[in-house]
């Protein structure tokens, strides 16, 4: 019977070091609960160790399948992982399957697994609980947070970026921007403490996505909810995407600014007109502050 107790090995070649001393095969089965042809094996395997001092577990692998994969058939996986357009596993199931060759998607990835081309997950990758997100029946229910990555055209150095924090609040599509030379989550804390200061409503809840700017110590210290959105799942922020493009077709590639202060100040004269003039599809075609203003209209009647 197999098994997989690590003094095993050591324990057989115990019992055949009793046989060499003159013990009889028999005595020794008797004294070890085992066969008189299991030690006879074991007296075998150890003269073909040179003197090991344990005789290891063998695996409990057949050594043939009769629902082996025929090796046409994984020479034909195998072909299709490492061509031009390599593909998952289902995608060579299907396309095998239209060739006229049956087999199944587990035995496929199979295949890929013992060559090696299977993408497996890291066992050191961190898991991320998602919570319920929050519907944005009122203003400031939901603001969605991100950042906006770009390299000044003109500048000597093409290395250099620089940043815009952009916030979003979906129910009145409110806008926030604030550019920066560098991220990190204390920049981050910062740019939510403006959007706290010049926004009219309370905010209870801010979406991120996974970058190292909204990492630990940034829920930590944020004092408001805090929700990730899921792993590489980018529409889950579409409305603060949506808002990045906008932004950077409207303001950003069209604008004249040679520092960060005057990008800032730029961005502060179009959101003065992005969140009292432009009108949005999504809210029936208000602008912001007409969204804003007609909510409150009916709280107060």
């Amino acid at each position: 019977m197999y098994t997989t107790n690590p003094n095993a090995p050591r324990a057989r070649m115990r019992a055949v070091n009793l046989v060499r001393s003159g013990r009889g095969v028999r005595q020794v089965a008797r004294y070890y609960g085992t066969s008189p042809g299991t030690i006879t094996k074991w007296c075998r395997k150890a003269a073909k160790l040179n003197n090991r001092q344990s005789i290891p577990t063998e695996s409990s692998r057949p050594h043939h399948s009769p629902n082996r994969i025929p090796e046409f058939i994984e020479d034909a996986i195998i072909a299709k992982r490492l061509g031009p357009y390599p593909r998952c596993g289902a995608v060579i199931q299907k396309e095998l399957e239209n060739e006229g060759v049956k087999t199944s998607v587990s035995s496929v990835n199979r295949v890929l697994d013992r060559a090696g081309l299977l993408k497996k997950k890291s066992k050191w990758k961190r898991y991320w609980r998602n919570t319920p997100r929050p519907l944005p029946d009122n203003p400031g229910d939901l603001v969605e947070l991100d950042t906006i990555h770009f390299r000044p055209f003109w500048y000597r150095n093409n290395k250099t970026t620089w940043y815009v924090y952009t916030g979003l609040d979906v129910n009145t599509r409110t806008g926030f921007a604030y550019a920066t030379e560098r991220i990190s989550p204390g920049p981050s804390l910062n740019f939510t403490r403006q959007i706290k200061l010049t926004a009219s409503f309370n905010i209870s809840c801010f979406q991120t996505d996974n970058g190292q700017e909204f990492g630990r110590y940034f829920t930590l210290n944020l004092g408001t909810r805090h929700r990730k959105i899921r792993k590489r799942k980018p529409n889950d922020n579409a409305h603060v995407e949506k808002f990045n493009r906008t932004l950077q077709e409207e303001c950003i590639n069209k604008a004249k600014f040679s520092t960060i202060k005057e990008l800032n100040q730029c961005l502060k004269e179009y959101l003065i007109h992005y969140n009292n003039r432009r009108l949005h599809m999504g809210i029936n075609f208000l602008a912001p502050v007409q969204k804003l203003n007609q909510i409150r209209a009916l709280q107060t009647t």
